[in-house]
């Protein structure tokens, strides 16, 4: 409870929350059966549409609806994720070692750092750059999620995007085998991130049709995304899709539909607003 005694920690939370809520809102309000909403961006969280007499601890008037949302945070799990040496690394030098551990592995903010922590280590432990490690690929955070993201949109035969940034953004100059082997680090980490965020929209809709009595995946069910890494990263939202999939089978996943909803945060905290402003408030 200290967390929300801490006027400094809500209002960092708020503007994200608002997003949340936001995309959750825009998107339902074009489609009934949003369900769900998250964020893959910079940082990432995910809400969804819960049934009130599925929540024991609630108190207080409930809506007429019988619904509510909840804000799972979901980027603060940290128990049971299996996690590298490099992951464990990145933690222990963050500002907060032991939090944020689901966010951690599947956000934009930390994945081409995870992905920098890897190639440095194999520069160091089998030379994979030479014998020197180089002094801007040490630098923590130098490799970003974009970088990484723009070096897999490289289809050429010598992979000169690869080598373009590897030596502008690493200061690594790179034969085309390491290359290879760079793309090759490179997707691996993206492919458990995405799959890590698919097996949580997984978890949630689990829960949805357990409190729902079965109702959940025999219909449409849509998940609202929105954030720059789901929308910018095209092998994510492959692995994520396809983490989807596999964990709920071919059959229940047809009617489960992950959309991008671009902007959508904007238009539902417009109509947040809007409805809010019908009611009377007593302060």
């Amino acid at each position: 409870m200290k967390l929300w005694k801490d006027k400094e920690w809500i209002c960092g939370c708020l503007p994200w929350l608002m997003i949340l809520l936001g995309t959750l809102a825009g998107a339902r309000y074009w489609d009934d059966d949003v369900l769900v909403a998250v964020i893959l961006g910079t940082g990432t969280n995910a809400c969804y549409v819960e049934r009130t007499d599925c929540i024991p601890k609630l108190q207080g008037p409930k809506s007429s609806s019988g619904r509510t949302i909840i804000n799972t945070e979901w980027g603060a799990f940290s128990d049971g994720i299996p996690l590298t040496v490099f992951d464990r690394d990145m933690d222990a030098a963050s500002i907060n070692p032991g939090e944020q551990i689901f966010e951690k592995t599947i956000s934009g903010m930390y994945l081409g750092e995870i992905a920098r922590r890897a190639l440095v280590t194999m520069a160091e432990e089998v030379s994979l750059f030479g014998m020197a490690v180089p002094n801007k690929l040490s630098t923590p955070f130098a490799l970003r999620t974009p970088d990484i993201c723009a070096m897999q949109q490289d289809n050429s035969d010598d992979l000169q995007s690869v080598g373009s940034i590897l030596h502008n953004v690493a200061g690594v100059e790179s034969s085309l085998s390491e290359r290879r082997i760079v793309l090759e680090v490179c997707d691996a980490i993206v492919r458990r991130g995405g799959r890590l965020a698919g097996a949580g929209i997984v978890g949630i809709l689990q829960k949805m049709e357990q409190d729902s009595k079965g109702t959940i995946f025999n219909k449409r069910t849509v998940v609202a995304m929105d954030g720059g890494l789901y929308e910018h990263y095209p092998q994510y939202r492959s692995y994520l899709q396809d983490a989807v999939t596999e964990l709920l089978g071919s059959e229940t996943s047809k009617n489960i539909v992950i959309e991008h909803s671009k902007d959508g945060s904007g238009i539902g905290a417009a109509l947040l607003a809007a409805t809010n402003s019908k009611y009377d408030h007593d302060f």
